[in-house]
């Protein structure tokens, strides 16, 4: 055998060791966690108490996501807001807790908070003004609600499009439905509450427009 065989033979069970190995080129995902609550600003610092257990959590604005700056702008009477947030939740060496926030879902003066309704079974709440209108989504169907209408409930179909946007449409009862929902911060003109997404409602030839959040039933978004 000539000695650049023996090497190539030698070198095989090398080879093979590292086909076995796993390798992954992209970065692991940390685990992140959403929580609600009411926030307070403390010397400078966010806590929020939040609905789940009432936890008292520092929040750190690790991602830019503009919370303090959107707090400074609401809270204009001294009490507290209600938010809806995700990012990683650290417990410090002193039995602190920390939340890094990497997305806010909503930011809010008045409303419900705490006590929204099904919230897990929610994949979605859209609300716009003038006229005044809202669409709630759930694992069951769309509850359309306009000011001086009836509400409708009815099926729908969704479908994910480039660049984040999501569209849910219906056609019942002799009418075509279009929500469609875009990744982008939108601030209620008549609220002044902040949501991580804007909405628009074509209802047959009216186009109406608003803010959006997404729920529990939506998973990680």
């Amino acid at each position: 055998m000539t000695p650049s065989r023996t090497l190539l033979f030698a070198l095989l069970p090398l080879f093979a060791g590292c086909q076995m190995l796993p390798w992954s080129g992209e970065p692991s995902r940390q685990a992140t966690e959403r929580l609600q609550g009411e926030i307070t600003r403390n010397d400078g610092t966010l806590v929020m108490r939040t609905c789940q257990g009432q936890r008292q959590v520092k929040l750190l604005d690790a991602a830019a996501t503009g919370l303090p700056d959107d707090v400074m702008i609401l809270a204009t009477g001294g009490e507290p807001l209600f938010a809806d947030v995700r990012g990683q939740l650290k417990t410090q060496s002193d039995g602190t807790s920390q939340l890094q926030l990497s997305q806010v879902y909503r930011l809010q003066s008045e409303g419900q908070g705490c006590e929204v309704r099904d919230f897990n079974q929610l994949t979605l709440r859209a609300v716009g003004h003038e006229p005044g209108w809202s669409v709630r989504i759930t694992t069951s169907g769309m509850l359309l609600e306009r000011q001086g209408q009836d509400p409708l409930a009815v099926p729908y179909l969704e479908e994910q499009l480039p660049g984040g946007q999501t569209n849910f449409s219906s056609e019942a009862n002799r009418q075509r439905l279009d929500l469609w929902v875009a990744p982008q911060r939108c601030v209620d003109g008549a609220t002044g509450a902040v949501s991580h997404l804007t909405a628009e409602l074509r209802l047959d030839d009216q186009t109406l427009r608003g803010c959006a959040y997404y729920g529990g039933a939506r998973g990680v978004n």
